[in-house]
C-alpha cells in the first residue's frame, strides 16, 4: 500500500478543522466519534454513552481520504451535533491496510485536537476478540499476512472479559496451527483466506470476522472510564511490516524513510 498524497492528507485536515464550528448540543451522556478503517469497508459511527446512535459504511476500494471527512460531517449533521460537542474519539489502530490506518489514525487525531477532547486508541484484534460468542475461553485471533503467513495473538475470557495471552506476531501458518489449542476458538479476517484449512475448529459467525463498532464502543468506553487516553501527538498506527511503497523505498535508498 502506497502512502496517502500530501495533498489529499493536507485537503482531510482542512476538512476536519471546519467540521468543529456549529452550534452546541446542550450536556449529555457521553459523545463518542468512532472509526475503524483498520480493515474494508471502513466504519464511522457515533455514539451516545453504551448506544451506537448513527454509523456509515466507507465505500470498499474507494480511498478513505476522500470519504471519511464527509462522512463524519454527514453523521453530525443527522444528529444535530457539532465536531466540539464531542466528548471523545476512539479509533481502531491496528494490524491492518496500511493506507487505511494512516488516514483512520491521522483523522482521529487530528480531530481530538481540534476539538480538545481525549483520543483512544485500541487494537484492532482486541476489538475482534471482544467480539467472541459468549462461553469461549479462549480465542486466537488471525489476520493474512501473505505468502502462508498470519497474524496471530491469542486471549483468554479472565475477570469478565477479554485479556491478550501473547504479543501480536507473524508467524507461518502451518507452524501456528499444529500448534493451536484444540479448545481455542479461531477469529478475525484470516478467516476469508483460511477457512477452508480450519474444518473443525469453532469460529465465530461471519459478521464478527471484521473489527465492528460496537466492540469498539465497549472497549473505548472502559478505558475512558479509567482516565485514560492517547497522545494525539505520538500515537501511531500498529503494524509489524512494512508497507510496500517503503521497502521499495528501503532498496532504493538503503535506509528507513523519515
Amino acid at each position: 500500500m502506497t502512502r496517502s498524497a500530501p495533498g489529499a492528507t493536507l485537503a482531510l485536515e482542512k476538512s476536519l478543522a471546519t467540521l468543529s464550528s456549529g452550534p452546541s448540543v446542550t450536556d449529555t451522556p457521553r459523545r463518542m466519534l468512532l472509526l475503524e478503517t483498520s480493515h474494508q469497508p471502513g466504519l464511522v459511527g457515533l455514539a451516545l454513552g453504551d448506544r451506537l446512535l448513527a454509523r456509515r459504511q466507507l465505500e470498499s476500494g474507494r480511498h478513505n481520504a476522500r470519504d471519511l471527512a464527509p462522512a463524519m460531517a454527514a453523521l453530525l449533521s443527522e444528529l444535530g451535533w457539532a465536531a466540539r460537542d464531542l466528548d471523545a474519539v476512539a479509533v481502531g489502530r491496528g494490524p491492518g491496510s496500511y493506507t487505511g490506518l494512516r488516514v483512520g489514525i491521522m483523522s482521529a487525531k487530528t480531530m481530538a485536537y481540534v476539538t480538545g477532547c481525549p483520543l483512544v486508541a485500541i487494537d484492532t484484534f482486541a476489538i475482534l476478540a471482544e467480539q467472541t460468542p459468549p462461553g469461549a475461553q479462549r480465542i486466537d485471533i488471525i489476520a493474512d499476512a501473505q505468502k502462508e503467513a498470519a497474524y496471530v495473538q491469542s486471549f483468554a475470557w479472565e475477570d469478565a472479559a477479554w485479556k491478550a495471552t501473547d504479543e501480536l506476531r507473524i508467524r507461518e501458518f502451518g507452524d501456528w496451527l499444529e500448534s493451536l489449542d484444540p479448545s481455542a476458538w479461531v477469529g478475525g479476517p484470516g478467516l476469508l483466506r483460511y477457512r477452508d484449512r480450519l474444518a473443525d475448529v469453532l469460529v465465530p459467525p461471519v459478521e464478527c470476522w471484521s473489527p465492528g463498532l460496537e466492540s469498539l464502543l465497549v472497549l473505548a468506553t472502559r478505558r475512558l472510564d479509567l482516565g485514560d487516553r492517547d497522545d494525539p501527538f505520538s500515537l501511531e498506527p500498529l503494524y509489524l511490516r512494512a508497507s510496500s511503497a517503503e521497502l521499495q523505498w528501503r532498496d532504493r535508498i538503503g535506509r528507513t524513510p523519515s
